[in-house]
């Protein structure tokens, strides 16, 4: 599948996205963490999308999982409105703005942030600190 951004056209392994995406979101469900940070990977190294496409593909793909998950917290009652209101808009200039600031920047370093943000992640998701 080619893809075309902003006047730069990619090529990309729809199966290999598909299949990838598929596996991704039955273990998200099976244990209960969000896709988002196993899908940028796929992206870029299976997919070999450059890192400022993926930054808002990754935002439109949990779209709607976050969206499902804030309407059942908000059903429980364990929802800031407040918080929602500052942070959807953030999200959506954010996935405006970083693919930009992303293409101008060299994409080793684009990846190396990106790879210490998902290790911090992961580190705190296992309680290292």
């Amino acid at each position: 599948m080619k893809v075309e951004f902003w006047g730069q056209e990619f090529e990309a392994n729809l199966v290999v996205g598909c299949i990838g995406g598929f596996l991704i979101a039955i273990m998200s469900s099976m244990f209960g963490f969000g896709g988002g940070p196993f899908m940028v990977p796929l992206m870029t190294v299976a997919m070999r999308l450059p890192m400022y496409i993926v930054v808002g593909s990754s935002l439109l793909a949990i779209f709607f999982n976050t969206l499902m998950g804030s309407v059942r917290h908000y059903q429980f009652g364990n929802f800031d409105l407040w918080l929602f209101l500052v942070m959807f808009p953030a999200a959506i200039l954010g996935g405006y703005i970083g693919p930009k600031i992303a293409k101008k920047v060299n994409p080793l370093i684009v990846k190396r942030v990106a790879s210490a943000g998902l290790l911090i992640l992961a580190l705190n998701l296992l309680g290292v600190f």
